[in-house]
């Protein structure tokens, strides 16, 4: 599903018990200097990322300062990101003269520790190429460094490398629990592109070889995935980012199904499985 661009007034985008993705949270955040906002999520786990700007986090006294940093876009920098526990309230106060902040969630009953993740802290991976037109940059938030101190919530930030291009492929999906083929997670992504009007595609298909869906994405555009294969794909000309929330039903490690008729395409991007691995 496609949710385009609006103005959420800090009211989440994708809310608990989601029609498509049960099992994700999702809130845009804007803020102003001086201005506060707080929340509590019941039976969501939460991580706060800046996209730009900075902020001061309060979880129920573990106090995280001058969170986040970048400018003027989501390439000025390395994200920052506070782990904010099951229903635990969080206060978010803008340092900066403007912030806007990223709210990801994953359905989990068990209450865990708050912790921030600076971005020394970051789990980085670069795969793929030029030629394969697969060339891009995971910066893992919640990854496999923080395994043991987050329940099923996984959050990264990917951008392509380079202008133009596929991310997502070989194309896979997520959506069922059959291990050890395969976890079901429900998966939200929210795009931005540089320059600002650039475009690209998300495709969605439901069968290996039947005709599915896609989707005509934008910058702030806001896709949620419930099932089927899902690549991406970036204009020429434009690089592309996706915010990324993946939300386990079972477990936090991430197995993907690769679909049948591209899974020989492994073979061909470098570094593909070793980024394969990362998301645990």
């Amino acid at each position: 599903m496609h949710i385009a661009p609006y103005d959420n007034k800090n009211s989440p985008i994708v809310d608990v018990n989601d029609a498509t993705v049960p099992l994700n949270y999702f809130n845009i955040v804007k803020l102003k200097k001086g201005q506060a906002f707080e929340y509590s999520v019941p039976g969501f786990e939460t991580c706060i990322v800046p996209a730009t700007g900075s902020i001061d986090v309060n979880v129920e006294g573990f106090k995280a300062a001058d969170l986040g940093g970048r400018g003027v876009d989501v390439w000025d920098g390395d994200p920052e990101g506070v782990y904010v526990p099951t229903a635990a309230k969080a206060e978010l106060v803008c340092m900066s003269d403007e912030a806007e902040i990223f709210v990801a969630g994953a359905k989990f009953d068990k209450v865990l520790d708050a912790f921030a993740v600076r971005n020394d802290e970051l789990d980085l991976v670069q795969y793929g190429s030029d030629d394969t037109k697969t060339h891009r940059k995971i910066k893992h938030i919640l990854g496999q460094k923080q395994a043991d101190k987050v329940g099923r919530l996984l959050v990264s930030e990917l951008y392509t490398v380079g202008q133009g291009g596929w991310s997502g492929f070989p194309s896979h999906k997520h959506d069922t629990d059959r291990l050890p083929l395969e976890t079901r997670h429900d998966e939200t992504y929210n795009f931005r592109f540089r320059p600002n009007y650039g475009s690209g595609v998300q495709m969605l298909q439901r069968e290996d070889n039947e005709p599915g869906d896609a989707y005509h994405i934008v910058d702030g555009s806001t896709i949620c995935l419930d099932s089927g294969y899902h690549p991406c794909a970036v204009l020429p000309g434009y690089e592309m980012y996706y915010f990324t929330i993946l939300g386990g039903l079972s477990q936090r490690s991430l197995v993907q199904y690769f679909q049948p008729t591209h899974e020989a395409q492994l073979e061909t991007i470098p570094g593909i499985k070793d980024m394969i691995a990362k998301f645990k």
